[in-house]
């Protein structure tokens, strides 16, 4: 496999370096900042996005906060700023906490003891993605053509990705022979991001709309549905970007499988099922405008989720560094 040559973010110590995602695939620009006001808003712009990303960005941005002052003040200041950046991500509220934990009052080295432990949460999630594609790749076992819905690689986390990073794994162990890529409507992470990493890694793709599934699932073009998730409950139900649901059914009436791969940090033990995830809803000018221009007249009413819920009963399996869980889950 052709090795990616792009680096999602980077943190040297000092700053923040990180690829601005709404600009891909015509332009790789990059962003350097040691203020964490930049860094939350470009989560909530989706300049950085993805669940693990999100996390280990966050907990960079919160370090930050204390390199210049290292009062308690700022460090809560920039605390709640962060959590409010994204409410479906439970990795961005685990890693929060994780250095919230690392904060001494008082300290004068709180901006070295935070750095480390953000840069720990980043190595971490870099192993578990190692261990996820690891173990996925293992349910491939011949070669198949695979069907993802956003974007779930290298942009989205912190190493080779989890339901692509399956993907990326089992095409080196020859059996993956193409992949069909959502387009992802409204904000495109399918065909602008998910395309752009398998473009990088040399491997066979299309790029479909998404409402093109169930023309390919029926007539027999996709061995298996694979994707990430933004937060999994104690039950198994999963939140996921919005259009995930319907792929699962899809998936359950024509007996094929559908996989979500995810960290364990991305598993909500406090939130028994889906029906307690909150589902973010995003600006309806995501939907009325392309870029500047309008697509249909502003007045016109908006429903535009960020996500959806796919029940624990329509997933096959869920895949995460510790291994792979099959339904009944039992995350608690």
């Amino acid at each position: 496999m052709k090795k990616s040559d792009f680096t999602p973010f980077h943190f040297n110590g000092a700053a923040l370096k990180f690829i601005d995602q709404t600009l891909l695939p015509l332009e790789e620009k990059y962003i350097e900042t040691d203020r964490y006001e930049i860094i939350a808003e470009a989560i909530e712009k989706l300049e950085i996005r993805g669940a693990p990303a999100i996390g280990v960005c966050a907990a960079y941005a919160l370090a930050l906060s204390l390199k210049n002052s290292g009062t308690q003040s700022v460090f809560e200041t920039a605390y709640a700023r962060l959590k409010r950046t994204r409410p479906t991500a439970v990795n961005l509220f685990w890693a929060l906490e994780t250095m919230r934990a690392g904060y001494m009052p008082g300290a004068e080295d709180n901006f070295q003891r935070l750095s480390k432990i953000a840069v720990s949460i980043h190595e971490k999630e870099i192993y578990n993605c190692a261990q996820i594609s690891l173990h996925g790749s293992k349910l491939i076992t011949k070669p198949s053509n695979s069907l993802t819905h956003c974007n779930t690689g290298e942009l989205a986390v912190a190493g080779m990705g989890t339901a692509l990073g399956v993907i990326k794994q089992a095409y080196d162990d020859g059996n993956i022979i193409h992949v069909y890529a959502d387009e992802t409507r409204p904000l495109y992470q399918g065909s602008r991001l998910t395309a752009y990493e398998l473009a990088k890694a040399g491997i066979p793709f299309s790029v479909q709309i998404d409402s093109a599934a169930a023309v390919l699932i029926a007539a027999g073009k996709v061995d298996f549905v694979i994707t990430g998730a933004d937060r999994i409950a104690a039950n198994g139900d999963s939140a996921n970007k919005i259009g995930t649901f319907n792929l699962s059914v899809l998936c359950k009436a024509y007996n094929i499988p559908f996989y979500i791969a995810a960290p364990t940090t991305t598993i909500d033990r406090k939130t028994g099922s889906g029906k307690e995830i909150v589902i973010e809803e995003r600006k309806p000018e995501e939907l009325s405008f392309h870029k500047d221009t309008p697509i249909f007249p502003a007045e016109y009413p908006v429903f535009n989720p960020a996500f959806d819920v796919t029940p624990a009963e329509n997933i096959t399996a869920i895949i995460t560094e510790e291994g792979v869980f099959r339904y009944p889950y039992d995350f608690k």
